[in-house]
């Protein structure tokens, strides 16, 4: 792996930004505003109303155990976005989509977290378009991203 101090200035900025300014606070603000935790919203990012994803899929995926997957179901379920179905061909393992009413929340949390912070106004449109090329070229070489994980359909 070839960087440069440059590239690490850069990523240290981008975690800045992340974690200390504007966009921070974006997160807990959307779930507040939708009455959903944080960690609720987060795992209501992996999931959709299309595709069912079985509960231990999303523990590996997510790197935690099972028990905590569970937990975040429950919660999901309690509030009626998320709901657990049979597997289709294994009744044994459950999995997991949302709910009309969970893809509406999944929409407006991911609404208010694709507003761009307001120091995006320090850039040109011209530069605006660079960063998010440069951007895009980033997260495409980064083959631990799916693509089109955060899609609103």
């Amino acid at each position: 792996m070839v960087t440069t101090g440059a590239a690490e200035e850069a990523w240290r900025t981008m975690l800045r930004l992340m974690f200390e300014g504007e966009g921070y606070t974006r997160l807990p603000k959307a779930c507040r505003t939708e009455g959903v935790s944080p960690s609720l919203a987060k795992a209501m990012l992996f999931l959709s109303e299309d595709e069912a994803h079985p509960m231990r899929d999303l523990a590996e995926q997510w790197g935690c155990d099972a028990s905590y997957v569970t937990a975040l179901v429950d919660g999901l379920e309690e509030r009626r976005f998320a709901e657990r179905r049979p597997h289709p061909t294994d009744r044994r393992v459950k999995t997991v989509v949302l709910t009309p009413a969970g893809a509406r929340v999944k929409a407006a949390v991911l609404a208010r977290l694709w507003e761009p912070p307001s120091s995006f106004s320090a850039l040109s449109d011209e530069e605006q378009k660079q960063l998010c090329t440069l951007l895009h070229k980033l997260a495409d070489a980064d083959s631990a991203i799916p693509s089109a994980r955060y899609t609103i359909a």
